[in-house]
């Protein structure tokens, strides 16, 4: 797999941005065949920094439906796996740089 399919994108919330100042981790959406050495790799590449660990977590897709004109309309959300990614001391990754 390249490296370049391995980030999807990153995720930006409060809480991420709390995990962010306290314990210098960042949260990614990857690509679900990736593995935590591909993940490693593909950061410090794009970001330049060094990651101290990866954790990886599937998160499993939900059922959703909704009422509409015609009637109930259900369908499901796909599942992602996600990826939280905790860099060495120091080390930051400026996500807004390019907003």
């Amino acid at each position: 797999m390249r490296l370049s399919d391995v980030l999807i994108k990153p995720v930006v919330s409060e809480k991420v941005n709390k995990a962010t100042d306290k314990f210098n981790r960042y949260y990614f959406i990857v690509d679900k065949k990736s593995n935590k050495l591909e993940i490693k790799k593909a950061v410090e590449e794009f970001y330049g920094v060094s990651v101290a660990e990866v954790n990886t977590a599937v998160m499993p897709g939900k059922a959703k439906q909704r009422f509409t004109k015609a009637g109930f309309i259900a369908g499901k959300k796909p599942s992602y796996k996600k990826a939280v990614v905790t860099l060495a001391q120091g080390e930051t990754i400026d996500l807004y740089a390019n907003i």
